[in-house]
């Protein structure tokens, strides 16, 4: 039963009194699993253009940027880096004092190699009167780390991923935030002018607008080019209810209802008061100096090439269907169109009366459309691409999580264990129809495929739900393509010495 001050915490966060019953719910009975046809592969989901291909792809985009249309990149890039410096927060509280884990020596001996490296130099002796090098020389290893981490030094510990100095160049050091504006200027400027939307915590608002200010200029001067530049937090409309194990609301010591994060696919709402044509949808976190950006900027161009060439051939096909003017071997074709190029399959299609074909073939192809760069699966943790079962019967492409998967099911788990590629979150998105009209995005979000995980608050135990992914089941009811891209275009920084690889210095 909700008290009075339960209904004013849910008007305040714009949280209907159904939606969290519907949440409640949700702990219960918990996210049925998928069912899957097969793993994506080359030939069965996953196109690998060849170089006529690319360059015609790429003369597509650019003839697309030509005519005026409107393209954002959209970064999320709320995550604090805490998770980051996971083992050197481990070393500080360790009771040895000198680096024993093989991490710890590794970042240890190679800390001049960071980008951070004459910042974090410079904090040690202003506050301890001695260089890096002395505090090693006198053992004083944990200085130098909380330095690094702690308020009074360069406080990373605390501080996003994308404010975090990345990668050494001529001019200076760069955040993933700087690297994000100059790929911008590499492959979505349009009209002269490259809009970039960051999806940011409200704590860390105002220092990613500092950062904009101080640096963007130097970037327009660069590259010739002006730049709006947007942010945008996740909204506390999208916030999930925590609970206790027997699926009742966990409430905090005050009495008032715990809530969380609903995670990356609460963006889906972000994204959907974006005004664009075209988006890029990219991590904070993949990133890469210059001199490997033209492979990034070719690839990108690539995949943004494939989606308006498909889109245009979507748009003309509704519009054919719109008019009437069409005959059998003409739905035929639209047919081939949806199952060989869009990958969407009913294998009971024959069944349908031309009526009801038009009705479905309207459907499938009068929805967002993105294209997703995989790349070849190495063992990164994280999810990959599907021929998947929709609700509707249908067969499509969707980028699944292990957690939506069956693992008492061997056949799927062998799949997703023999799976040759993994997604990297290499997106572009078409987000408007063949009238020019935007998509309402969560309208094609399949809301049975969100994950609930164990956590603790206090030190008692809580469940935690999660909003379908930003590309799992918030993108579910797309178009998907799946498109082999190089793995030199994947370079995550997860651990800090992730920022030792060689792509990184």
């Amino acid at each position: 039963m909700l008290s009075q001050n339960d209904l004013k915490q849910l008007a305040t966060k714009g949280i209907s009194e159904e939606k969290l019953n519907m949440q409640l719910e949700q702990f219960k009975k918990g996210f049925p699993f998928l069912k899957l046809e097969a793993a994506a592969a080359i030939g069965n989901g996953i196109s690998a253009p060849d170089a006529a291909q690319r360059s015609k792809y790429i003369d597509t985009w650019n003839a697309y940027k030509a005519k005026g249309h409107r393209v954002v990149k959209f970064v999320p890039a709320s995550g604090a880096a805490s998770r980051m410096f996971k083992d050197i927060f481990a070393f500080i509280a360790a009771p040895y004092q000198i680096p024993t884990t093989d991490f710890e020596k590794y970042y240890f001996d190679n800390i001049s190699h960071f980008a951070f490296y004459n910042a974090l130099n410079a904090k040690c002796k202003k506050n301890t009167g001695k260089s890096i090098r002395q505090l090693k020389k006198d053992g004083e290893y944990k200085t130098i780390a909380k330095t690094m981490l702690e308020a009074e030094g360069l406080n990373y510990g605390q501080l996003p991923k994308g404010l975090l100095l990345f990668h050494r160049h001529e001019g200076g050091p760069r955040t993933p935030l700087e690297e994000h504006l100059v790929e911008a200027a590499l492959y979505a400027a349009s009209n002269n002018e490259a809009h970039v939307h960051f999806t940011v915590s409200l704590e860390h608002m105002h220092l990613f607008m500092l950062k904009v200010e101080k640096k963007a200029k130097e970037y327009v001067k660069k590259y010739g080019i002006k730049y709006d530049i947007c942010f945008s937090e996740q909204k506390q409309s999208t916030d999930t209810v925590g609970a206790n194990p027997d699926g009742t609301p966990f409430r905090n010591d005050d009495g008032s209802l715990l809530f969380r994060p609903g995670g990356h696919g609460a963006l889906i709402e972000n994204l959907n008061e974006i005004d664009a044509d075209i988006i890029f949808v990219k991590n904070i976190d993949n990133v890469v100096p210059d001199r490997l950006k033209p492979e990034t900027t070719e690839w990108k161009q690539v995949i943004a090439g494939m989606l308006v060439e498909l889109q245009e051939q979507a748009f003309n096909y509704l519009e054919t269907l719109e008019s009437g003017n069409y005959n059998h071997e003409k739905l035929e074709e639209i047919i081939r169109f949806v199952q060989q190029e869009l990958c969407c399959r009913k294998y009971d299609i024959k069944e349908l009366e031309d009526a009801d074909l038009v009705i479905y073939l309207k459907n499938k192809l009068n929805r967002p459309m993105r294209v997703c760069g995989v790349v070849k699966n190495v063992g990164e943790p994280g999810g990959g691409p599907f021929l998947t079962y929709n609700q509707d019967g249908t067969v499509s492409l969707q980028i699944l999580e292990s957690s939506q998967i069956d693992k008492s099911n061997e056949t799927y788990m062998k799949m997703f264990a023999n799976g040759t590629h993994f997604n990297p979150v290499d997106i572009v998105c078409a987000v408007k129809d063949y009238k020019g009209r935007p998509f309402n995005l969560p309208d094609y979000v399949d809301k049975t495929t969100g994950f609930i995980s164990s956590k603790s608050k206090n030190g008692k135990e809580l469940l935690a739900l999660e909003l379908p992914g930003l590309w799992n089941g918030a993108m579910s009811d797309w178009n998907t393509i799946f498109v082999e891209v190089p793995l030199s275009t994947f370079n995550p920084v997860k651990t800090v010495n992730d920022l030792l690889r060689e792509q990184h210095q």
